[in-house]
């Protein structure tokens, strides 16, 4: 038996049961070719190449045949065979993409895990029988391209998770049963808050009005934090010539850039990244050591090319803003500039309330660009300033991008999943190939140090984190709607608008129900549009200068005094509440 306890073991398991769930399907389809099959955060999937789609039923049948080969505890064993042979066994079995896995990762031997009837071309490891599978679920069939390419074969890619205990499958199941209900593509669309449309361009957004009206909020609320820690805002363009690109290094490592276009014979790109303008604007005209630190932000466009299969509503798109800044240091300022930034992201990421966090600390690679010794003071400043803010990290050593070390920052959702936001890095290789260069105390030029730091990281993919996590049900300021004002009657009508006035003239979001609908009604829907202060007005409301108040998911809270009600309101938003307390 494998240790229950560890990450390491799930993994195993995880693996196994991807194998388990290929068995099963050759039992049942036979003709069925087998791709690849990996353990997955929070489960396995599997390839197949089949000229019929696979149907719910179809799944059904694979889960239940998966059961039947694990009552039957069939030991998984493993082989070691000549290439050759293995080439023979897969080339008799019809595998032709296990052929080609083979001939092109395989060793003089090749390493196959053997259970039963099924053989698998794989480095494992693996539990020792599939009775050890007991606790698993298929979940879904999607689209998958054969080695990732989009002009190559497509398969049939099945989804599953498993666990060691029936109770932690429940849990995890439960668990995707509320992510379902929270899932931003839904809710988007019910509370009208942005679309994408296949006319406009796949992983391209249209932002709706009430959408829209959040995230103004956000970048509102993201520019005066800034400017109070010493920002200054720049605005670049979308494009830029080839050469820039070609400069920087992104024609060459980045390989998710679109096509460049052609205009008066000159070659354009669309940036995928807003770095090269600022450090142009660095190197508009020379810098002096009493010049920095120089900090400048911008909430930049950028353009990538993500494939298709990989597109997902908000959270993986081609066209999105980064809340991008750079800062560039002398020596002797790295560790308090990067202390400011954790804590600026700290500040902020709480105001939206997420309070905890996953952080990553990852170090020299064995390929990097720069001086040992400024990745070594690199290193130290990123370590020291996260110990200054107490913040609990893991290393990860040698996983830092070849151009310099960096913090990673995840926060943790409502369902306790990781997103990744904040990113702090060194960058040793732009500050060469641009020759980053400021007047130093002794009159020479020196080398600064250059910071790329986001703290959302993407605006479209936050909001989208922003909408699961609270499950549309947005505090009051950060909702699109703040309140709608519900008239009983017609002859109320002008009371609730001279309301809506008042709460505008005073900064808030409201509006006004005028539908000639019965008030349940306009309340219900009021309820499903998740607004979160709902006041209704009738004739004892009109005469008293109050309104009856509801507030979203609490229910009715009784008559207010309007003026006083407005100073409430006032107060929630300009201190960024997270609860309703009236």
């Amino acid at each position: 038996m494998i240790d229950e306890g560890s990450d390491e073991a799930l993994d195993v398991l995880r693996h196994s049961s991807a194998h388990l769930m290929a068995h099963a399907v050759l039992d049942l389809f036979p003709k069925t070719q087998t791709g690849i099959g990996p353990a997955v955060e929070d489960g396995f999937f599997y390839d197949f190449l089949r000229d019929k789609p696979f149907t719910p039923e179809d799944l059904a049948a694979i889960e239940k045949k998966m059961r039947e080969l694990s009552q039957q505890d069939i030991p998984i064993k493993k082989r070691i065979l000549p290439k050759k042979e293995a080439l023979r066994l897969f080339k008799e079995q019809g595998q032709e993409l296990k052929v080609e896995l083979i001939q092109e990762k395989g060793d003089k031997e090749v390493t196959c895990y053997e259970q039963g009837s099924f053989m698998d071309f794989c480095l494992g490891p693996h539990v020792s029988s599939a009775g050890q599978i007991k606790h698993f679920k298929l979940l879904s069939v999607s689209g998958a391209y054969w080695k990732g390419d989009e002009q190559g074969k497509q398969l049939q890619r099945i989804y599953g998770t498993v666990f060691f205990t029936k109770k932690d499958l429940n849990d995890y199941l439960t668990l995707l049963e509320e992510a379902k209900k929270r899932d931003h593509r839904k809710l988007g669309t019910e509370l009208d808050l942005f679309s994408s449309h296949e006319d406009l361009g796949a992983g391209l957004i249209l932002w709706h009005p009430k959408g829209a009206a959040v995230r103004h909020v956000i970048e509102s609320y993201w520019r005066e934090e800034h400017l109070k820690d010493g920002y200054d805002f720049l605005y670049t363009p979308h494009v830029a010539k080839l050469d820039v690109w070609r400069k920087s290094g992104h024609t060459e490592f980045y390989d998710a850039m679109y096509p460049p276009m052609q205009s008066d014979e000159i070659e354009y790109e669309l940036k995928p990244m807003n770095c090269p303008f600022h450090i142009m604007v660095f190197n508009s005209r020379q810098r002096s050591y009493r010049d920095l630190p120089i900090r400048w932000a911008e909430l930049g466009t950028v353009y990538r090319y993500e494939r298709s299969g990989v597109l997902h509503g908000l959270m993986r798109v081609r066209g999105f803003t980064q809340d991008d800044a750079h800062i560039f240091c002398l020596p002797d300022q790295l560790e308090e500039e990067i202390k400011r930034v954790i804590f600026l992201a700290l500040r902020i990421l709480k105001t939206f309330g997420f309070r905890e966090y996953e952080v990553f600390l990852s170090t020299i690679p064995e390929k990097y660009v720069g001086k040992i010794e400024d990745w070594e003071k690199a290193t130290q400043a990123l370590e020291k300033a996260l110990k200054a803010a107490k913040l609990d990290f893991q290393v990860d050593e040698g996983e830092g991008v070849f151009y310099g070390p960096k913090i990673d920052i995840k926060i943790k959702d409502a369902l306790r999943r990781s997103w990744q936001c904040t990113t702090i890095q060194l960058d040793f290789n732009l500050a060469e190939r641009f020759d980053l260069s400021y007047v130093g105390e002794d009159g020479k030029r020196h080398s600064p140090f250059l910071i790329h730091r986001a703290i959302l990281g993407s605006l479209e993919r936050f909001f989208g984190v922003l909408i699961e996590h609270y499950k549309g049900n947005f505090p009051v300021w950060l909702a699109p709607v703040q309140m709608i004002i519900i008239p009983v009657a017609e002859r109320h009508n002008d009371y609730a608008t001279s309301l809506d006035k008042t709460f505008k003239e005073n900064g808030l979001r409201s509006c006004v129900d005028l539908r000639r609908e019965k008030v349940g009604y306009k309340i219900r829907d009021a309820e499903i549009h998740k607004i979160p202060l709902i006041l209704v007005v009738g004739d004892k409301e009109v005469t008293k200068g109050t309104a009856s108040l509801r507030v979203h998911t609490q229910g009715d809270k009784g008559e207010v005094v309007v003026n006083e009600f407005l100073e409430k309101v006032k107060e929630l938003d300009e201190n960024k509440y997270l609860t309703v307390n009236l």
